[in-house]
């Protein structure tokens, strides 16, 4: 079981004893999450939680994402979740989101749980490259990825959609040079 810390975070795949803490926290997010996350909505069930959950070990087996709980390293308790999706092998990049419980923000958590996914998307998975897309108007996510070390490459036009409204998007990257690693030349 792959469990990464940087003393004070600590992310781990999911596991069906997350369901709870996971549909708790969401529910509590709600208001500050949904007009960014469409996941995240009003309506949102523990059957939602479960099916996600229940799916993340078909997704990292076949590739197509890396969904990671994001704890605090001594309490164990839940703070969000992070991972990678939008997957392309062809130019081993992958896309990197992220959200904190509302309850949690503030404390530097999603930027320490960013850091980590990345280190281990570079490191373990051969990514050369992982992006972060924020909305021009999501300032928070922009600061978690400043935060985090991410270079902002710039604005793209109506890159994000989000419950059915286009939104511009301000583009971050990070690559294996921002951590200090070295790559296989």
């Amino acid at each position: 079981m792959i469990e990464l810390s940087d003393g004070k975070i600590l992310i781990r795949p999911y596991r069906a004893e997350d369901i709870g803490v996971m549909y708790e926290a969401v529910r509590e997010s709600i208001a500050e999450v949904s007009p960014w996350l469409p996941w995240c909505h009003a309506g949102y069930s523990v059957e939602e939680t479960t099916a996600f959950v229940m799916a993340r070990d078909e997704a990292w087996h076949n590739d197509e994402a890396y969904a990671f709980g994001v704890f605090d390293a001594n309490t164990r308790d839940y703070l969000g979740g992070v991972g990678l999706n939008f997957i392309n092998r062809v130019h081993q990049s992958a896309n990197l989101g992220y959200w904190v419980r509302s309850s949690q923000t503030g404390r530097g958590v999603a930027s320490r749980a960013t850091r980590l996914a990345a280190r281990f998307a570079l490191e373990q998975l051969g990514f050369q490259r992982i992006e972060i897309l924020a909305a021009v108007e999501n300032l928070p996510s922009q600061r978690v990825a400043e935060k985090a070390g991410a270079t902002r490459e710039g604005v793209l036009r109506k890159r994000l959609l989000v419950n059915g409204q286009p939104y511009d998007a301000v583009l971050y990257s990070l690559v294996a040079e921002d951590f200090g690693i070295r790559p296989d030349e």
